[in-house]
């Protein structure tokens, strides 16, 4: 049941990083500072590296608890500096100069310095690189390092976003060797043992630059099945489950005084993905036929019950350029008829469905397949592993239409790349991102993003299908931890058991 990160995977990604964790439920009371903290996930890393396709997990192990990044991207979706003091940002805003943090070790004993920041930053944007912000980076155009506490970036280009962006980099050790199955990195946890397939645990380092984490240890307890995630934390064999996956499963919980749900703020779109280079999805005509034909509220209760959201793009309420679209390609089946008569399919046509084999996925295509009948549409599933999906759909762009899940905030941007996974090209779109992205004023970014927004949706360039709802489950004994889901990261280090 494990799943690329997007966004990709923006995807993406990765993202993602650190403190600031909103305090989730459970009683106050005296911690221990030597407990071990049991997760459980559905996530399993891949691999252990986020510009090698190590997927959400990695992501959710070790983002902000192994590894660090300049900045960091706030439980709440705030950039701070971590391990950058500071920076200055040239007038013309092509030139960042920016400050290392002292006293910064990665876990190998070796100290941070400006060239592991370079090597980092190139490992994102090489040519190898499966990192989801790669292209993000496009506008650098040079990395200097002046002195062992300074790193200057020349852009080609302004760029309103590269703080924000260089939140998403994890800065590792240049001369560490493989990075798949091993870590070298400057954050609070160092990684004891991962036993793939099964469990993946962090101890706390007390080397630690910064404040030592709140517990001793965090055990990663990863499941193929959300019912045994469940019973575990039923049994106690672990003390919170980072995201639930059916809302069924919360009645369990739900007024029983030995656990808190917290429902906190998602970034995680479901989307029905076309790929818009091949017929019929190359026909707008034809994409909003087929949103037309969905009834996104009926589906989003079938799968989360009273959670969840519809959203009519791509946009989360929580990105500054959210627009109400939910009308745009409302469900009217009649609708959906005549859009298919004036394209040309008034017989309707046949068209495969890559589906990744992870919940809640299989469901959603059934339920797919089930309503686009209904207006002529026969659907057939083929159903795939996540590294199917990566290969076959992500990189090889070897698809009709798809599923999947998009996990980071502010990737509305990717409708901008005509060579992102489903093909979307229109030049409009292009110009807007390209100009958000150079915009002097966050003001200016949010009204050319809002034009994007509405584009998009207007183009019916995919099917957003809702918003998924972001529900952590613990033990009433434990605090500290964070709820909401922001680009799949979950900072670990202040959780404490009482």
């Amino acid at each position: 049941m494990r799943r690329p990160l997007i966004a990709v995977s923006a995807t993406l990604a990765a993202a993602l990083v650190l403190a600031g964790c909103s305090t989730g439920g459970g009683t106050s009371a005296e911690s221990s500072d030597d407990a071990t903290i049991a997760i459980g996930s559905l996530y399993e890393p891949q691999n252990l590296s986020n510009t090698q396709g190590g997927g959400q997990g990695v992501t959710e192990a070790f983002n902000g608890n192994v590894y660090e990044g300049l900045y960091k991207l706030t439980d709440d979706g705030q950039v701070e500096p971590l391990l950058a003091e500071g920076e200055e940002v040239s007038d013309d805003g092509l030139t960042y100069t920016i400050t290392l943090r002292e006293g910064v070790t990665f876990h190998s004993g070796k100290a941070l310095t400006s060239a592991d920041v370079k090597a980092s930053v190139e490992a994102v944007t090489a040519d190898d690189s499966q990192s989801a912000r790669k292209s993000s980076f496009a506008t650098i155009a040079d990395i200097a390092t002046p002195d062992d506490q300074t790193v200057v970036f020349t852009l080609s280009q302004r760029s309103i976003s590269f703080l924000y962006n260089l939140s998403y980099v994890w800065i590792v050790n240049a001369e560490a060797g493989d990075l798949t199955q091993d870590e070298d990195g400057t954050g609070p946890y160092t990684l004891d043992e991962w036993r793939q397939g099964s469990t993946l645990t962090l101890t706390r380092w007390d080397e630690y630059w910064g404040e030592p984490a709140k517990n001793a240890e965090v055990v990663f307890t990863y499941f193929t099945d959300a019912t045994a995630e469940n019973n575990a934390l039923l049994t106690g064999e672990i003390d919170l489950i980072t995201s639930v996956q059916s809302p069924d499963s919360l009645t369990q919980f739900e007024g029983n005084a030995d656990y808190v749900v917290s429902e906190g703020t998602s970034t995680t779109k479901e989307l029905l993905a076309f790929n818009d280079r091949v017929a019929p999805f190359d026909n707008a005509l034809v994409r909003k036929a087929v949103y037309s034909a969905i009834d996104t509220q009926k589906l989003l209760t079938s799968i989360w019950g009273d959670y969840g959201t519809l959203i009519g793009s791509m946009v989360p309420p929580t990105d500054p350029w959210y627009v109400d679209l939910t009308q745009v390609n409302p469900y009217d089946p009649d609708l959906s008829t005549q859009l298919l008569t004036e394209a040309g399919y008034a017989d309707g046509f046949t068209f495969t469905l890559d589906t990744p084999s992870y919940d809640p996925h299989p469901a959603v295509a059934e339920f797919l397949q089930s309503q686009l009948a209904a207006v002529g549409i026969t659907v057939e599933i083929n159903t795939i592993s996540a590294d199917e999906w990566y290969s076959k759909v992500f990189k090889e762009r070897d698809f009709t239409a798809t599923l999947q899940e998009h996990v980071n905030d502010r990737d509305v941007v990717w409708y901008g790349n005509p060579d992102f996974y489903w093909g979307y090209d229109n030049a409009e779109v292009q110009q807007w991102v390209s100009e958000a992205e150079q915009a002097q004023t966050t003001d200016e970014q949010t009204e050319l993003l809002k034009k994007v927004n509405e584009q998009i949706a207007e183009d019916a360039a995919s099917v957003w299908l809702y918003l998924y709802p972001q529900i952590v489950v613990a033990g009433s004994d434990l605090s500290g931890y964070p709820v909401n889901g922001l680009n799949s990261q979950f900072f670990a280090y202040d959780i404490v058991k009482s």
